[in-house]
């Protein structure tokens, strides 16, 4: 008799038994295509685009810079020109209502260990008012040594071999 009860309690507790859940795979965030328009300049970075990220908020910070836009796939950084600066004024006009800014902009997008970021910048004469005016700034060899040192910066940190 016993024998009789344990064999339908068993196949009862079988029954019940819930199937295991198939694991799921991470859904990859679709990353942002990227141009680079003329004047900009870009480079490819053995990072991720969180890493490239952290590490141009963490030079920035440590310089003192302001970081004015941080995004997941952008950061905007600006400085205050103090100063009379006569070419600026010769090339772009006055800034005589307002502070006079150069703003940096860095563009990134990829996967682990392959980023492509893109830089660009501006002068902004009168920032912050009604008559703010933005002008395009060429690259030169100077903001294209910025750029590398954030690459070198992200790809110690990455684990990735360096591109």
């Amino acid at each position: 008799m016993r024998q009789l009860l344990v064999l339908p309690l068993l196949a009862g507790l079988a029954a019940c038994q819930s199937p295991r859940p198939e694991p799921v795979a991470p859904v990859a965030v679709p990353q942002p295509a990227l141009n680079v328009p003329a004047g900009a300049q870009s480079l490819t970075i053995g990072a991720s685009p969180e890493q490239v990220r952290a590490a141009l908020v963490e030079s920035a910070q440590q310089r003192g810079t302001p970081v004015v836009q941080q995004d997941a796939n952008m950061v905007v950084i600006e400085r205050k020109m103090t100063g009379a600066n006569p070419a600026l004024d010769a090339e772009f006009g006055p800034s005589d209502n307002g502070d006079r800014i150069i703003r940096v902009r860095v563009r990134f997008t990829g996967q682990p260990c392959s980023t492509l970021a893109v830089q660009d910048l501006a002068v902004v004469n009168n920032a912050r008012t009604a008559l703010e005016q933005s002008f395009v700034l060429p690259g030169n060899a100077n903001t294209m040594e910025s750029l590398k040192g954030l690459k070198t910066r992200a790809e110690q940190t990455s684990g990735c071999p360096a591109v």
